[in-house]
């Protein structure tokens, strides 16, 4: 079968001894060529899709308020003059700082100064419950009141307060991780619709304090009548450069044109156990389980397509060209039927009573984003029950299949271009930080999670392609494409 334990978490571990694996790194280049090994001893049709994208890094960056320095990590993507910059650049600046907290931007006077904000993660658990098709849930863990009032550290209120501040006439920022633990390792995404043009920094919950007390020192120090805000220095030099990203893929052919995508991303930018080793290792896992079955003799009519992509934390690059030559042009190899994507088989964490991430012997809670038919969905609720897919909910999502945005997952652009899809996906708490090591897989899921969407796969199979989605195609096809 190869879906077992054991080989699946190896691949795992091998995944993780390459990080970083961030786009155009030695790390990245490694997984790719990992995963194109593999895909191709397990009998695919292998090939690498080259794509050009940017990689972003700090040669220096500190926090400094009244002689004394604070701990702090740079705001990845920030500090650049355009969505296509490339160069060096040294932010260095001395200026004052406003403390906004969780306020709008708007109720404070930034110009010319740094703004010390609250980064606030949005979306909790309970924020899922409307979008709940079912929810497979026998133990009630997820419906716990500390649970389902979880914050993903996916969804935030930085994109918007970067707009503001730039609006507003800020010349920096330093970020609060309010609802997180005592760790300033957070390696936020690229969101692709803001410019990140204010230099940044992450300082910690327990750092914020202790800076709020220097500040109002300060004032308190100052000359009678003299009320305006203390001065800190901020820091941040980058490098940017255009790379050429590498994503996998691995098409085991079937008789029509047909065709199901099962697909990650192995692509991170710290030791990325849970996003994304798990996933890319499930993966390779259902590739090589598909190729050992085409070996002993199976035809299927609808053609498989594994990928890994690139770019996840780079803006997307790859994920956005393959949608484009693949999906929306006219004279797309493959008519893709279904797309199946995998991501972040992990365990819960929690804040610690050090601080720190403690991890929870629980499954996080995750969703199952999809956009398929009634039937289609009904089958599926039943094989999350046969395979015992704990705290895991389907999530309607047709009615985010025209918009710009899209689902929170790495299916994203296949998906708003037209594509049923089945895609899993959880926010645990240390997803974006270096505390995402292989302690956090959920090793007793590994193996139900592959043997679900080996299922799923092969139902799709039994199907008529056209059927699939929600929206009959005729309809689907009239819809805005294309529109990131």
């Amino acid at each position: 079968m190869n879906l077992q334990t054991p080989e699946i978490f190896r691949t795992i571990e091998d995944l993780v001894a390459m990080a970083p694996r961030a786009t155009g790194t030695p790390g990245g280049v490694r997984a790719a060529e990992y995963v194109a090994e593999r895909f191709t001893a397990a009998g695919l049709d292998t090939e690498t899709l080259e794509v050009d994208s940017y990689a972003w890094r700090s040669t220096a960056h500190e926090l400094e308020v009244g002689g004394q320095r604070f701990e702090c990590s740079p705001i990845l993507h920030s500090g650049l003059a355009s969505h296509d910059w490339t160069g060096a650049a040294e932010h260095r600046l001395d200026a004052p700082i406003v403390d906004i907290g969780a306020d709008p931007v708007r109720k404070h006077d930034v110009r010319g100064r740094i703004v010390l904000f609250d980064l606030a993660f949005t979306m909790t658990t309970a924020h899922t419950l409307p979008l709940t098709r079912y929810l497979y849930d026998p133990d009630r863990l997820v419906r716990r009141r500390e649970v389902l009032g979880s914050r993903n550290p996916y969804v935030t209120t930085l994109a918007r307060v970067m707009r503001e501040a730039m609006r507003a006439g800020a010349v920096g920022l330093i970020g609060v991780l309010r609802d997180y633990p005592e760790s300033h390792r957070y390696h936020n995404e690229y969101y692709r619709r803001t410019l990140f043009a204010l230099p940044g920094v992450w300082i910690t919950r327990g750092t914020g304090e202790e800076l709020r007390r220097s500040l109002a020192g300060a004032r308190t120090a100052r000359a009678a009548g003299s009320s305006g805000p203390a001065t800190g220095r901020l820091v941040l030099d980058i490098r940017r450069e255009r790379v050429v990203s590498r994503t996998v893929l691995g098409v085991l052919p079937g008789r029509t044109r047909d065709a199901v995508m099962v697909q990650s991303h192995h692509d991170s930018v710290s030791p990325g156990a849970v996003e994304d080793a798990s996933g890319t290792a499930e993966v390779i896992a259902l590739a090589e389980h598909f190729g050992a079955r085409a070996r002993a003799g199976e035809q299927r009519d609808k053609t498989l397509l594994f990928i890994t992509f690139d770019t996840h934390f780079t803006g997307y690059h790859a994920h956005m060209d393959f949608a484009r030559r693949n999906v929306l042009a006219p004279d797309a190899p493959w008519n893709i039927v279904l797309n199946t994507t995998i991501e972040h088989v992990g365990l819960r964490a929690v804040r610690g009573a050090d601080g720190g991430f403690e991890s929870v012997p629980e499954t996080e809670p995750r969703g199952i984003f999809l956009n398929v038919n009634p039937a289609f969905t009904r089958r599926i609720a039943q094989l999350v029950r046969r395979h015992r897919l704990v705290s895991t909910s389907l999530l309607g999502a047709a009615a985010l299949e025209a918009s710009a945005n899209g689902i929170p997952t790495d299916a994203s652009f296949t998906f708003v271009a037209g594509v049923p899809t089945v895609s899993l996906v959880s926010g645990p708490l240390y997803l974006y930080d270096d505390a995402d090591t292989i302690d956090r897989i959920d090793t007793d899921q590994l193996v139900p999670v592959a043997r679900f969407f080996a299922d799923v796969i092969d139902d799709a199979e039994a199907r008529r392609g056209s059927t699939l989605g929600l929206v009959p195609t005729p309809i689907r096809r009239r819809l805005p494409r294309g529109r990131w």
